[in-house]
């Protein structure tokens, strides 16, 4: 990854822990009935606001960088990124419907994927 590519990165992993720590992940008030989207309901996301036919592919996002390779062709494949040593991921914490542990899980994996960039744009 560039320098430029990485800083780019960083603060959109910022922008991303800010919005899970500030609870941007609760119900609307608009559609309380829907759960949000983790990843893709973010700003961050490529596709934030808009509707299928003017969509980009996935394979452009910031987070494909650490989608492993067999789970890119996935709809949400930044929902299989690795969250921590035991290989959870979003879907797989989904499936447990504890919302808390993912998103302990999903902070853990923000702050630690930043410091890890934030190290290697200080070398």
């Amino acid at each position: 990854m560039n320098d430029f590519l990485r800083v780019e990165t960083i603060e959109k992993l910022k922008l991303e822990l800010n919005i899970l720590q500030d609870g941007g992940y609760g119900r609307s008030v608009r559609t309380p009935r829907v759960e949000p989207v983790y990843l893709r309901d973010s700003v961050t996301c490529l596709n934030f606001g808009r509707t299928e036919p003017e969509r980009e592919p996935c394979y452009r996002c910031f987070l494909m960088d650490f989608v492993p390779a067999e789970q890119a062709g996935k709809e949400l494949p930044c929902h299989h990124i690795p969250l921590n040593d035991s290989g959870d991921t979003i879907a797989s914490l989904q499936e447990s419907g504890n919302k808390e542990r993912l998103e302990q899980a999903l902070r853990e994996w923000l702050v630690n994927t930043i410091e890890k960039l934030e190290a290697e744009d200080s070398k």
